[in-house]
């Protein structure tokens, strides 16, 4: 099979060996690697199973100094940080008069299609996705700021529902734009979950989010594509909502977080979603041994690989907090299965 056919069967809960994976490194990472390798040669072992194939900015800017950009919502960001800081938010008060709200064409991008024939081509037996970036929730606090997001919900939700509805038409948009496109899937982000559980609440993410979200999964799988979903936290309350509105694929899936331990969540849910991720970023990788690294990585492929259904990776990018001897470990651990296959 090819690597898009063993990504697809996994998709539609049917078992493949070897089970697909991706990896990523952040560039100190891939620093040291070359470092311990003597060169950039380990990166032909990674297999590409999936490839982003183009996408659309939700965060298009323009540099005010050094350190500040200003995005098309009128949010100032701090870049010298790590990650970047919203130090202004775009829109102060809980208010549209003189807000001068961003048009769907002031975001498209006018190479996207040239930008996914070029990838497709360079990789014509690839999974294909098309990344769609920052979701309602991510975008809503952009605009206000955290804070004050946290705040409209429950205080101005007149205010918060039109503005999710201007962005949930603004995420249409960027759909249709995919329209012509012969991706397999598009791919959403947007962290609802923080360690705990669902940010706002399970049920306030149900008025506010549950149906918008189900009307841009339809757009997406109207046009034949599968929707994947970056989401980072806990979202275990909420996941038999994310699996009626046509969540395809969750990605992330932060074992750290409550609720999210990934052996549980196949076994209660994995008949009905896929999962990608699943390898601890806040636990295993940066602090287990590399015997427990590989360990937990051949438990994944195999116990969250039965039946299909599952993509693995790690949670996060390798960070670079991440001992060098641990991303050698997470290498190896990820590539051997290409030989044992």
């Amino acid at each position: 099979m090819t690597y898009r056919e063993m990504v697809l069967e996994q998709i539609h809960h049917r078992e493949t060996r070897p089970v697909p994976y991706t990896l990523s490194f952040e560039p100190d990472v891939e620093d040291r690697l070359d470092q311990h390798y003597g060169d950039g040669s380990w990166r032909d072992r990674l297999e590409p199973y999936i490839v982003r194939c183009g996408g659309i900015d939700r965060r298009k800017s323009e540099a005010v100094s050094e350190t500040l950009n200003r995005d098309l919502f009128g949010t100032t960001w701090r870049t010298d940080q790590r990650p970047f800081h919203l130090e202004e938010p775009g829109m102060a008060t809980p208010s549209f008069e003189g807000y001068d709200f961003p048009s769907a064409h002031d975001f498209a991008n006018p190479r996207l299609e040239e930008e996914a024939a070029a990838a497709m081509a360079d990789h014509p037996d690839s999974f294909t996705i098309i990344s769609l970036g920052w979701g309602l929730w991510e975008s809503y606090w952009g605009i206000r700021g955290f804070e004050n997001a946290m705040s409209d919900c429950v205080v101005e939700p007149d205010f918060f529902g039109e503005l999710l509805d201007r962005l949930t038409d603004l995420y249409l948009a960027q759909v249709e734009q995919c329209v012509d496109i012969p991706a397999d899937a598009i791919m959403f982000g947007d962290d609802w979950g923080e360690q705990r559980g669902v940010m706002i609440g399970p049920d306030r993410w149900r008025t506010y989010f549950k149906s918008r979200y189900e009307e841009i999964y339809e757009a997406a799988h109207a046009q034949g594509k599968l929707t994947i979903s970056h989401c980072c936290g806990s979202v275990a309350e909420i996941m038999p909502d994310i699996i009626d509105i046509g969540l395809d694929v969750l990605e992330s899936v932060q074992p750290e977080a409550a609720g999210m331990n990934p052996y549980e969540l196949k076994e209660r849910w994995g008949d009905r979603i896929t999962f990608w991720g699943s390898l601890g970023s806040q636990s295993t990788i940066p602090f287990g041994t590399p015997q427990e690294i590989h360990d937990e990585v051949n438990r994944l492929r195999t116990e969250m690989g039965c039946g299909g259904g599952y993509l693995l990776a790690p949670a996060k990018t390798l960070q670079p907090e991440t001992p060098t001897q641990n991303a050698v470990a997470v290498l190896e651990a990820f590539t051997e299965q290409e030989h044992q296959s």
